[in-house]
């Protein structure tokens, strides 16, 4: 197949093009204006002269115009190749490094980033949407990456446990007893909350979960999740505080939904909270919308960790959150549930040993009650 010429090429080409166009145009006009100039320049200055006296001055006059422009148009021609070539090459360079970064990331290496080209605010903002495409590629690969591991490390520890169990029945070292049906239902139910949490996610996040939205007291939904934690708290001996301040208004939400994110919240806190701790749970208004938090007097949290609280499988002390059994995904599905509300969820923490805030804050309810089930995406 023949190759075709380069961007460079054909940026020399079409200049040179315009130029050959503009000096045929200047010949044309030079010898269309210039013979009448000249005969009556020559009436002004002598008056009449003979016809060939005004033929030969004519002659003079049209070969030395065209040695001069020739002369002239050549050394243009010469700059303005020079110049076009040069030119051609700065402009032409960005594009070149433009098609190898995108090779680059289209053979995997998200690591490619383009320079500066110092050619105007087009080109700066194609190199600016390109680095940022780039490095968006660049977190998500990350991102697969640690979740394949840490999907495969979350489902090692219960199928090894099921293997051991099995092959112990197998082997007539264990019996079918309740201690056994007990720990393979519990593992067994472990791996489909584990199914279950990352589909939930999955689903928020591109925009595929239904809502099923009701006014309701912001009271409610806050309720409803301190009851179903309370008992964990008294277990461990920590101390659930409750308040609704006067005058919150009504929430426009899916409660089910909003009581598992604060579900969620408060045993993330319980986790890190040791016994006689306190974890408050609180709703309050805010420009015309409701704040939620869950404040805890817990471990904290050290200002490296807070910007990845929220992504799958993210610790900030892997081993101990695993020992305590948290999944590492209970935050990523807050999240992603709130921002299906239309709301949006932080955390703060003034450092280890400190405690931690986390913080929802929930748009003003629409003021008809929404009993249709309204979809993320729409």
């Amino acid at each position: 197949m023949r190759r075709r010429p380069g961007l460079a090429i054909r940026l020399v080409l079409a200049q040179l093009l315009v130029i050959f166009v503009g000096l045929l145009t200047l010949a044309a006009v030079s010898l269309a204006v210039g013979p009448p100039l000249l005969r009556r320049h020559l009436r002004r200055a002598v008056g009449t002269v003979s016809p060939q006296l005004s033929r030969h001055l004519e002659d003079a006059f049209l070969s030395a115009g065209g040695i001069a422009l020739g002369i002239g148009g050549a050394a243009f021609l010469t700059a303005a190749l020079v110049a076009a070539v040069l030119l051609s090459r700065r402009l032409s360079r960005p594009v070149r490094d433009l098609a190898d970064a995108a090779g680059r990331v289209a053979g995997g290496d998200y690591t490619a980033r383009l320079r500066p080209t110092f050619l105007g605010p087009e080109f700066d903002a194609l190199t600016g949407s390109f680095n940022t495409m780039a490095e968006a590629l660049e977190s998500t690969e990350r991102t697969r990456r640690r979740l394949l591991g840490d999907v495969a490390h979350e489902l090692r520890t219960p199928l090894a446990t099921i293997e051991a169990y099995l092959e112990g029945l197998a082997d007539g070292v264990r019996t079918l007893d309740e201690h056994t049906l007990a720990v393979l239902g519990a593992q067994t139910g472990r791996l489909h909350r584990l199914v279950e949490e990352i589909s939930l996610v999955s689903r928020a996040e591109e925009h595929r979960l239904t809502l099923a939205r009701t006014l309701v007291p912001a009271a409610r939904p806050v309720e409803a999740a301190a009851a179903a934690v309370r008992p964990a708290f008294q277990a461990k001996g920590v101390a659930l505080h409750v308040t609704v301040a006067a005058g919150t208004p009504a929430l426009n939400v899916d409660r089910d939904r909003l009581v598992q994110v604060l579900v969620n919240l408060l045993t993330n806190a319980l986790r890190h909270t040791p016994a006689t701790g306190t974890v408050t749970l609180a709703a309050e208004p805010a420009d015309g919308g409701v704040v939620l938090s869950v404040t805890d007097t817990g471990e904290g949290i050290a200002a490296e960790h807070l910007p990845h609280l929220f992504e799958r499988f993210y610790r900030a002390d892997p081993a101990r959150d695993r020992e305590h059994g948290g999944s590492g995904i209970g935050l990523a599905i807050a999240r992603a549930l709130v921002q299906a509300h239309g709301g949006t969820i932080t955390a703060h923490s003034e450092g280890p040993g400190k405690g931690a805030v986390f913080r929802i804050s929930l748009p003003p309810a629409d003021d008809r009650p929404s009993l249709q089930r309204s979809n993320v995406g729409a």
